[in-house]
């Protein structure tokens, strides 16, 4: 992250790693994430979704500047958000937990495809992550999309509107109870923003344990060779 760089956390080569990692994941998997959404809605019954434009890969429809930056500076952040009517689903508020689903899992499906394909490298080219300098960053690269994936799966999974846990709770939540939470969502937003900001938030040990499990789940397939 750039930050880790300028407070001298990180020597300039693996921030630079770090970087475009961050540049993969907002450029490729941010689209995905949201695509995700909007595939996901789009096949309960939101067929307005593609007329917004939204039901597609193309970066520009799905980039927030704001959210974009901070996945660089801070290393979480976010994209434009697929906008969904709930009133075109047979139970509005299962559909709107269910295409929520679909981003968090868009990131999870992205960091286990970092991760067969780092494990694939440490299994038939030990030599060259080991004892190559370049080979080194190409393992780090894919170190650090992994983790950034998982981090935003994590952090989109916090339970607080807008984020996409909060749609999966409401899902077992009374009307009441979801029309209160939303009408203070900016200000649960700040709060959370905060939060991370500060590193106040428990999501680090999520995050290391989830990532512990994915790569030892990617693992997997190469024990037999």
């Amino acid at each position: 992250m750039l930050i880790s760089l300028l407070s001298g956390q990180l020597d300039f080569a693996t921030a630079v790693v770090d970087i475009l990692a961050s540049l993969v994941v907002i450029f490729l998997i941010m689209p995905f994430h949201e695509w995700a959404h909007a595939f996901v809605a789009y096949k309960l019954g939101d067929t307005s979704i593609k007329s917004r434009g939204r039901l597609t890969l193309n970066p520009i429809e799905h980039i927030d500047p704001i959210g974009a930056l901070l996945i660089i500076l801070i290393g979480f952040g976010w994209a434009k958000p697929v906008p969904i009517d709930d009133r075109n689903f047979k139970n509005p508020k299962v559909g709107m937990g269910i295409s929520a689903m679909a981003g968090p899992l868009a990131n999870l499906i992205a960091a286990i495809a970092g991760g067969l394909i780092l494990n694939a490298l440490l299994k038939f080219a030990p030599n060259f992550i080991i004892t190559n300098q370049f080979g080194y960053y190409i393992y780090l690269f894919f170190v650090y999309y992994i983790l950034l994936n998982i981090c935003l799966a994590v952090f989109n999974l916090i339970p607080i509107p807008p984020l996409d846990g909060s749609k999966i709770l409401f899902m077992f939540l009374p009307d009441k109870w979801v029309y209160t939470l939303y009408k203070y969502e900016n200000v649960f937003f700040a709060i959370i923003i905060v939060l991370v900001w500060f590193n106040l938030l428990p999501l680090d040990i999520i995050q290391n344990a989830l990532a512990d499990f994915v790569m030892w789940l990617t693992a997997l397939p190469f024990s037999f060779f």
